[in-house]
């Protein structure tokens, strides 16, 4: 009887191609450099039909969403990579210990060899194709297996990089939720994924049997933290503003907000009045993006409609006569006041235009509640207070972090990008990518003259004295 064919099966021509010729070359600066900037042309060259897919993938997406966070973060990070990718190869030179001497010693930086991406809905192009630079600069072959929730983009992708990249260098794979499962236990030399916490651990344990190092961006419930006297409405202005980009489709979007009881309804009308000015209209609004696909849309609502059933005063911006198109999934930006802390909304990460809204009583309770849940991928405290915000960044363990503004964070090259605990582990981005898919290799040179010799067997007088004297 013949065995069947398994989706690992059809991917294992394209993985044993790359790691054929990784085996037989690694890229030098100027064949690293010049792909890098092979793939800023083709980028910038598919700009405009990158901004159609994913309009057509999400049913109506933002373009200068799209611009801006899909293509122009991926522009910077070859730009940056680029930039320094000489400084970045270039061995570093390490101490010697002082009886070692004149011995040297130095940091190489080696390609780990093939490097697996599985990537996200949410910024189809970014999320793929930024760890993919990385990967590149540090001398690797990738393989990409982006979201089947976004087949528009990743068709796309896959023409544009076959335009750049040779199969035995760069390949992407496209497939439903079997095949990236099986492209998971592939032996990579690396495996980054970027998705949700549950789906992270399905990764680790595929990865594990081939002792496979792995990278994993996931989310959580990221807080942000109102300081007692801070103007809520800047705060609000601020977190309207990444609550709604993307429509809250963003693993670091601001997922609750704890703000002091007394500021919670002025905060919330400033809040609403953010959402109004942003949005005149959500109907047609071609800047307000939807969301991906009817299974989150519902989702959202169910969750919406759990906290409505359960007393929670429920506030959505919809403009007066609006009626939501059909077709489209639109969520209008959603507002719950003080959800039961058990209610789905408050249990899961959101990942949508929902904010739970909660009210505390005193700073050090806000911050005994962050800390009593998982770690989060980021966190956002507004306080211009310099020793109550150093106490807060003390005492909070996040992935990323930043102040009196959220979500800017993810888009800074210097910055890396990655979580903890449960929202992850392993950085990249920037310089922290290039060492992420390189091993850093420690080499020391002996010098032709050295006094190791005073080390070997039978051990000499000088040499117990020496001993002596070191460890006195």
């Amino acid at each position: 009887m013949d065995t069947p064919f398994s989706p690992i099966d059809s991917l294992r021509p394209s993985f044993e191609r790359l790691r054929a010729a990784q085996l037989a070359h690694i890229s030098t600066y100027a064949e690293r450099r010049e792909a890098l900037d092979r793939l800023g042309l083709a980028v910038r060259r598919h700009r405009d039909a990158l901004v159609q897919a994913c309009s057509e993938d999400f049913g109506r997406r933002a373009p200068l969403e799209t611009l801006g966070a899909d293509v122009m973060v991926t522009l910077d990070e070859i730009k940056h990579a680029r930039k320094h990718l000489r400084r970045w190869m270039r061995p570093t030179r390490r101490a010697v210990n002082l009886t070692f001497k004149p011995a040297r010693a130095e940091m190489r930086y080696a390609p780990l060899g093939v490097v697996g991406i599985v990537s996200p809905w949410n910024y189809p192009f970014q999320l793929a194709l930024v760890p993919m630079v990385n990967a590149l600069a540090a001398g690797n072959r990738v393989m990409i297996k982006p979201s089947e929730f976004t087949p528009k983009v990743s068709a796309l992708m896959a023409r544009l990089l076959a335009e750049v990249f040779p199969p035995d260098q760069v390949v992407l794979v496209q497939g439903d939720a079997d095949l990236a499962a099986a492209f998971t236990q592939l032996p990579f030399d690396h495996l980054l994924f970027t998705g949700s916490t549950a789906v992270g651990r399905h990764v680790m344990a595929a990865a594990a049997p081939n002792l496979t190092p792995v990278t994993l961006e996931l989310g959580g419930k990221s807080p942000t933290l109102i300081a007692p006297d801070y103007p809520v409405e800047h705060a609000a202005d601020r977190i309207a503003f990444g609550k709604c980009f993307n429509a809250g489709q963003t693993c670091v979007a601001p997922d609750y907000v704890l703000v002091p009881r007394a500021k919670r309804d002025a905060f919330v009308s400033a809040l609403m009045a953010s959402f109004a000015r942003r949005y005149p209209t959500l109907a047609d609004n071609p800047d307000y993006t939807a969301v991906v696909n009817s299974r989150q849309a519902t989702r959202l609502r169910d969750w919406i409609a759990e906290a409505r059933a359960r007393g929670t005063e429920v506030l959505q911006y919809l403009p007066a006569g609006e009626t939501l198109p059909t077709g489209v999934e639109i969520v209008p930006p959603t507002v719950l006041l003080d959800p039961p802390l058990d209610c789905q909304a408050m249990q899961q990460e959101i990942f949508g235009p929902v904010l739970p809204v909660i009210s505390y009583d005193s700073h050090d309770a806000a911050l005994a509640f962050i800390l009593a849940r998982d770690k989060p991928l980021a966190f956002y405290p507004f306080d211009r207070d310099k020793t109550r915000l150093a106490r807060s960044l003390d005492r909070i363990s996040a992935g990323t972090v930043c102040v009196n503004d959220v979500i800017i964070q993810f888009g800074q090259d210097e910055l890396p990008v990655g979580g903890v605990g449960a929202s992850g582990m392993g950085h990249y981005h920037g310089h922290a990518g290039f060492l992420t898919f390189s091993k850093s290799m420690p080499v020391m040179y002996q010098s032709r003259l050295n006094g190791m010799f005073l080390f070997d067997a039978p051990y000499s007088d000088l040499a117990r004295r020496a001993v002596a004297w070191l460890t006195r």
